[in-house]
């Protein structure tokens, strides 16, 4: 298995990304595939996360096999491609995502997104809030799951024995 390597996405990384994407959702039953074609996905990644985020992607052989996009202390975008599935792709991206927000990290996911919901709790995210997906435009039921590094956890009881 090819190792993984991360590094700053680049403009020129857009079309990639944007199949990543397109191709993971693909993998979800659970929300409707026609909502956004290639071409909007091509104008996302273009204009929303390269252009106001902070983008990573995960190599292999040289190749995006994932990406992760941050905004502020929000993990706006985790996804692999399906050829990547399990094989720690997703985890490299996370665990990378969570130094470079050292004072916690918040995300929604999909509640139907059970291997992704595993993964976040595995890593210390606890479900914060859970909705019916009214607010989102799959309309899919998702919760917003927030990780906090220990120490700040240890800091905040402290401070409420006092």
């Amino acid at each position: 298995m090819a190792e993984v390597a991360l590094r700053a996405a680049h403009a020129a990384d857009g079309e990639a990304i944007a199949q990543v994407l397109h191709r993971a959702r693909e993998t979800m039953a659970f929300i409707p595939q026609d909502l956004h074609t290639m071409d909007d996905t091509r104008g996302f990644v273009r204009d929303v996360l390269l252009a106001g985020q902070e983008v990573i992607v995960a190599l292999r052989d040289g190749a995006v096999a994932g990406f992760a996009a941050l905004d502020g202390d929000m993990l706006t975008q985790l996804y692999v491609a399906p050829p990547f599935f399990g094989q720690g792709t997703g985890t490299r991206l996370l665990a990378d995502a969570m130094a470079r927000r050292s004072g916690g990290l918040r995300l929604w996911v999909f509640q139907p997104n059970a291997g992704a919901i595993r993964l976040y709790e595995r890593h210390g995210f606890r479900t914060v809030k859970e909705t019916d997906g009214s607010g989102n435009e799959e309309k899919v039921p998702d919760r917003l799951m927030a990780w906090r590094p220990a120490a700040a956890d240890q800091v905040d009881r402290s401070a409420g024995e006092r």
